[in-house]
């Protein structure tokens, strides 16, 4: 099924998003996480890819088995910013022929050997251009609610993501957020822009207080003082810190449902306590229609 259909359906939508493991020899650790997501029912699935497409294979691997083993439609990421035409054909090829027909088309994170790449792409809508193309996927981008790090003014980057809709964007997903006003302001200037896609709001449930920094590195989120009061008051209790993180998400996506955002996607970090822990408490929310 195309993630366009389900994001832009009447019916609330709650997808999960997994990461693929370094090497090979975690694999099987990766997959009987996702298996145990699977198993929970979502919507739908997302791989993510390595920085510099280092997991590339993996991520193929990783998308066949959500689909075709644990029978829920997967959504491959892709990078452009070391990729090649010919390492895009021959990995579109490949999900093509496993039945994949769902890509998320980013620019990726630097090399880790802190180069900008030598890719043949320069941007994200190059590489959204190219696989509309290539032809049989239904294509997806992504978006910051509070505008990306390295653009100097959202105004600027809602023009730029106007570009990747234009070239072959048909959804975009968000990055994460924590306070649910800067995605409703935003939603209102994509539409003010022209762009009519489904947006699919991306949530992270921080069971870790030691995640902040990092996250607030790579998305620039702006965390609310209430937020702020959770991490100071459990940071240095885990089990704690993981109870109040799905508490907050599980508002979040609450109140994203109650004012009519119907697709939500869970950044939940491999954790299928954390993505079961969610699904139990929206179970009813989650199988009412928008009227």
């Amino acid at each position: 099924m195309k993630i366009v259909d389900i994001a832009g359906g009447r019916a609330p939508s709650l997808s999960f998003e997994i990461f693929p493991p370094k090497s090979t020899t975690a694999l099987s650790d990766v997959k009987d996480a996702a298996r145990r997501i699977a198993a929970i029912g979502p919507s739908f699935m997302s791989v993510t890819y390595g920085a510099g497409g280092t997991t590339a294979d993996l991520t193929v691997e990783l998308a066949d088995a959500v689909q075709n083993e644990f029978r829920v439609t997967s959504l491959a990421h892709m990078t452009c910013r070391t990729a090649t035409r010919e390492s895009v054909i021959r990995q579109l090829g490949e999900l093509k022929r496993r039945g994949i027909e769902n890509v998320l088309a980013l620019r990726g994170d630097a090399p880790v050997d802190g180069s900008e790449g030598a890719g043949e792409f320069r941007y994200a809508s190059d590489l959204a251009a190219f696989i509309r193309e290539y032809g049989g996927f239904c294509v997806g981008g992504a978006c910051y609610p509070e505008a990306h790090p390295e653009s100097p003014s959202q105004k600027e980057d809602i023009l730029n993501l106007k570009k990747k809709t234009d070239a072959g964007c048909s959804f975009l997903t968000t990055q994460m957020f924590f306070d649910n006003n800067i995605l409703y302001n935003f939603m209102y200037k994509l539409r003010e822009a022209g762009i009519t896609v489904p947006v699919i709001a991306g949530i992270m449930p921080v069971t870790n207080g030691r995640q902040i920094k990092r996250i607030c590195a790579i998305s620039g989120s702006v965390l609310p003082p209430r937020f702020i009061r959770i991490v100071d008051r459990y940071a240095d209790n885990p089990a704690a810190m993981a109870q109040a993180g799905v508490a907050y998400a599980t508002e979040q996506i609450v109140d994203l449902f109650a004012n009519g955002v119907n697709a939500v996607h869970v950044y939940s970090m491999n954790k299928p306590e954390v993505a079961a822990a969610i699904a139990e408490n929206i179970s009813e929310i989650i199988k009412i229609r928008e009227e």
